[in-house]
């Protein structure tokens, strides 16, 4: 099993491509530095055909940072890596939204 620390921006971007950029190329290398970090992974909408009715959900954005034990996760949390992260939403592109932080722990049946 793993921990996933899955940050959910619910809602809508000005610039939805700059959001992912900024993302991916400026506040991951702050997320980079979180003590035992295993990975992070940016999940972004795709459009799809489903032959049934779904609810899109309004995710502009998900990202999933991997750690190997909520006592790591619990330690980068208290990192001043993390105290940076949340520093830096202050120079994201406009965002209107909520957004949702959850550990959560991962089984992969198969």
């Amino acid at each position: 099993m793993s921990v996933s620390y899955l940050v959910r921006y619910q809602g809508s971007a000005s610039d939805p491509q700059a959001l992912v950029d900024y993302y991916s190329q400026q506040h991951a290398r702050i997320l980079q530095r979180f003590p035992a970090i295993q990975g992070l992974t940016l999940h972004t909408p795709l459009s799809c055909t489903d032959p049934f009715p779904t609810s899109p959900g309004g995710v502009a954005l998900l990202a999933q940072m991997v750690f190997e034990s909520p006592a790591d996760l619990n330690a980068a949390l208290q990192s001043d890596a993390r105290a940076e992260a949340r520093e830096d939403f202050s120079n994201f592109p406009k965002f209107q939204g909520d957004v949702l932080h959850q550990a959560m722990q991962a089984e992969k049946i198969f």
